[in-house]
C-alpha cells in the first residue's frame, strides 16, 4: 500500500512539475505576442481597424513584450507582484 501511495504521489508531483514548466514557458514566450502585433499591423493596413485602435493594441502588446524581456533578464518582480518559484502537493488519505 505504501508503494502505491508513493507512486501516486510521485506521479502527481511529476504532472504538476510539467504543468508548472509549461506555464513558465508560455509566460516567457514572446513569439505569440509578436504574431499578434504583426496581425494588428496587417489589420491596420487592410482598413479593418483605425489608427487609434492600432495604437492601443500596439501599446498593450509592447508593454507585455517588455515584461517578458524583464523576466528573461531575471529582474526582480515589482512590489505587490507574485513570482511562482515552485509547486508542492501533499495528499492525505486512507492507508
Amino acid at each position: 500500500m505504501i508503494v502505491l501511495d508513493r507512486m501516486l504521489t510521485s506521479g502527481i508531483k511529476f504532472v504538476l512539475g510539467k504543468i508548472a514548466a509549461a506555464v513558465d514557458a508560455e509566460m516567457n514566450d514572446d513569439s505569440r505576442l509578436r504574431e499578434e502585433l504583426l496581425a494588428a499591423q496587417m489589420r491596420l493596413e487592410l482598413g479593418e481597424i483605425d489608427e487609434k485602435e492600432f495604437r492601443a493594441l500596439e501599446a498593450d502588446l509592447l508593454a507585455r513584450l517588455r515584461e517578458i524581456r524583464e523576466r528573461q533578464r531575471g529582474q526582480a518582480p515589482k512590489p505587490g507582484e507574485m513570482k511562482v518559484i515552485g509547486v508542492e502537493a501533499t495528499i492525505h488519505g486512507e492507508e
